[in-house]
């Protein structure tokens, strides 16, 4: 259901609240000096306020009026960070989205312009993540949503909320197609809705399926996929391309689509098996970015690249030992069944940097290594242009998706060394496999600008920032202030 967000300028009179069921307050920290600005029912509010002082950051009351309207009231420092004001939002809105109401209020009454502005996004973050209903296969499905309408009020300023509604419909996709169950998003069935959303955003798609992967020698792609029953895994290329004419390159989106990894013939246990649909939120997270840009409308072309497949067990399935050619001619020494995903993105980023984009940004749920450095609430970030590392971060710490870089010197290497081919693909031996996994694939960009992600936070228990389900979607919201806030395509640098 689209829901219709409406500003105002002012704050909420008594009668304007007497006719309001759910109600968000965000006031400033000075509330605790005894400093609160003029709003309805201030005295009901400072009386709870004085009951609980040191829960003074967030509580909830019922206002004495006719609809005994249910408010959530906190209070916010000026220097909140904007991971903690998303996590905080999450938080209000679960409680205000409850009773599924049809309504909801937002006030912000003493927030400066700016401040408002910022509270005011990420409270209709949170909304339209919580709102959406994520796939169920229970028989009793959840009550559909009923929210219509969101009142913003105390907008000194206008927002601008295009970017806040298609960062959210990104995320809502890409979490949307992580949550379905592996024999629902088989590869085949992933290409079928992504044909759809091809069509109704006028997308233009080409699949490179198994017979012609093979025709390629797309060797490394093809070993991960021929051990699956069925022939139906490949590679999808899709382009949005602005309705304006432009010379400018294209930004490349390239995502690890592994639709279930049981390890392959080096089985995962059952553990660590459990939870394998989710290892194609990369493809769904570059699909997500692609729909937010294209909300957007941005001025420059976008090339998205899915690598769908399964890693499964098999008489034909790879092994460890062989040795196989990738698309661009490098033989890999097959040291680890259960590292396919470095495989299907090797091929996969070389069908993405011989079109020549301006940079290239992948996304994988890749390695346990990097969720062992960072935990569940950052990810990795890896890339050849060092002089992007704060415009990384600071994309990271602006959007509330957070991020961290790790070195990717040319001294790795010598891990990867193999006596029968050009590269091992990974080591047997632990180490710092995050960043082994990001110098193997440093070998198939072509020294095109590039930026791996390795999603250690796609998946945290209680969900992250605004996001409320464990599988979080992350880096729609990134890359689209990475792309747009702090522009990296203008700041890339040509690698010789």
């Amino acid at each position: 259901m689209k829901i219709q967000i409406k500003q105002h300028l002012s704050t909420p009179t008594g009668a304007e609240l007497a006719n309001t069921n759910q109600l968000i307050l965000v006031l400033p920290e000075s509330i605790k000096d005894g400093k609160w600005p003029n709003i309805a029912h201030k005295a009901e509010l400072k009386a709870r306020f004085k009951r609980d002082p040191e829960a003074n950051s967030q509580f909830e009351l019922d206002l004495p009026n006719k609809v005994a309207t249910q408010t959530s009231v906190a209070s916010i420092s000026k220097d909140i960070a904007l991971f903690d004001l998303l996590s905080l939002a999450r938080k209000l809105v679960a409680t205000q989205l409850k009773n599924n109401p049809i309504n909801l209020s937002i006030a912000m009454p003493g927030l400066t312009s700016k401040q408002a502005n910022q509270v005011a996004e990420a409270l209709l973050s949170a909304v339209l993540a919580a709102n959406e209903l994520m796939p169920s296969f229970k028989s009793k499905l959840p009550a559909k949503r009923r929210l219509k309408t969101v009142h913003v009020f105390n907008q000194k300023q206008k927002l601008d909320t295009r970017v806040c509604i298609a960062t959210s419909k990104g995320n809502n996709l890409a979490r949307a197609l992580t949550t379905l169950p592996p024999n629902e998003l088989t590869p085949n069935n992933y290409r079928k809705r992504v044909t759809k959303l091809a069509r109704q955003h006028n997308w233009k798609m080409k699949f490179h399926n198994m017979a012609s992967l093979r025709k390629q020698k797309a060797g490394a792609f093809v070993a991960v996929a021929q051990g699956s029953p069925d022939a139906d895994a490949g590679i999808v290329h899709l382009r949005y391309q602005p309705k304006k004419k432009t010379n400018k390159p294209a930004c490349s989106l390239v995502g690890k689509g592994i639709c279930f990894d049981t390890g392959g013939t080096n089985l995962k246990p059952a553990q660590y098996m459990h939870g394998m649909h989710e290892d194609m939120e990369g493809s769904a997270v570059a699909l997500g970015t692609l729909l937010a840009l294209t909300e957007l409308k941005v001025d420059f072309p976008i090339d998205c690249w899915l690598a769908l497949a399964q890693n499964h067990i098999g008489p034909k399935a790879y092994k460890q030992n062989d040795v196989v050619t990738a698309y661009n001619g490098t033989t890999i020494e097959v040291m680890h069944t259960d590292a396919e995903g470095r495989m299907v993105l090797s091929d996969t980023l070389s069908f993405a940097a011989k079109k020549k984009p301006a940079v290239i940004i992948d996304y994988a749920t890749l390695t346990g290594s990097c969720v062992a450095a960072l935990g569940t609430t950052y990810s990795g970030a890896f890339t050849n242009q060092t002089h992007l590392l704060n415009p990384i971060i600071n994309a990271g710490i602006n959007s509330g998706e957070r991020v961290w870089p790790f070195p990717i010197d040319k001294d790795f290497d010598s891990a990867l060394d193999s006596e029968i081919a050009d590269i091992k693909q990974c080591t047997i031996s632990g180490g710092p496999d995050h960043i082994l996994a990001s110098r193997f694939l440093s070998r198939f960009i072509d020294n095109t600008p590039w930026l791996h992600v390795d999603l250690s936070s796609g998946n945290n228990k209680g969900g992250l920032a605004h996001i409320p389900t464990a599988i979080t979607g992350f880096g729609v919201r990134f890359t689209v202030n990475l792309l747009l806030e702090e522009k990296i395509l203008e700041k890339v640098k040509p690698i010789d």
